[in-house]
């Protein structure tokens, strides 16, 4: 991941790097990204689940997709993920703020041809999402595999900006009597819920037990 003025963090640089692990630690830790794209003189802006692989996310969707339809032979696109970790409640309404982790990431996207190709990263996506999934449930068929796009977008630059901490006020505001400081936030999975057509004595697999934790 080379990086260029145009992935450098220009508003509070303090909170940026380009360093490789910690971008990969943010895209690892988040489920959604936001792919930005132009198309017949429009710019869209679509949610996406995703899978990394070294520098790569893998994208897929229906074959009917806009987005996966132009993001096809070394397109030209930007991918954004966002990690809300709480609310910074300051003494002024000026000064409060969020803390969060955040990448920015400019790449080419193209297709994937082949069916193995594409299972493959379709297994990316799902261990992605909930490691161990995969090998549990029937693979796709032949059928579902060519219903369905699969984008590898390469990472060509990119940059990471996380803001963690306390609010940060002005001098003369630290006296009021008003509550700061931090509303954290996680994300955490609730107890699984079986579908009503489950049988009774299929149990629930251990990594939807361990699953329950924070990300």
């Amino acid at each position: 991941m080379s990086g260029t003025g145009r992935s450098q963090v220009q508003r509070l640089p303090e909170r940026g790097s380009q360093d490789p692990a910690v971008i990969k630690e943010v895209l690892d830790a988040a489920f959604v990204a936001h792919v930005g794209f132009h198309a017949q003189s429009q710019t869209f802006v679509i949610p996406m689940i995703y899978g990394r692989e070294d520098d790569i996310l893998y994208l897929h969707g229906a074959t009917s997709s806009r987005l996966l339809g132009t993001l096809t032979e070394r397109t030209d696109a930007c991918v954004t993920v966002t990690i809300i970790d709480g609310l910074v409640l300051a003494r002024s309404a000026f000064h409060h703020s969020v803390n969060y982790r955040s990448v920015v990431a400019f790449g080419t996207a193209r297709a994937l041809r082949g069916a193995a190709t594409k299972v493959r990263a379709m297994n990316v996506i799902s261990e992605h999402l909930l490691a161990g999934r995969w090998r549990d449930v029937r693979g796709p068929t032949r059928s579902e595999v060519d219903a369905t796009s699969v984008i590898e977008f390469t990472i060509t630059e990119a940059s990471a900006k996380i803001r963690t901490g306390p609010p940060v006020d002005a001098d003369e505001d630290y006296g009021r009597p008003t509550w700061a400081g931090v509303l954290p936030f996680r994300l955490q999975a609730d107890a699984p819920m079986p579908d009503p057509r489950l049988a009774a004595d299929i149990a629930i697999p251990e990594y939807l037990v361990s699953s329950k934790n924070a990300r």
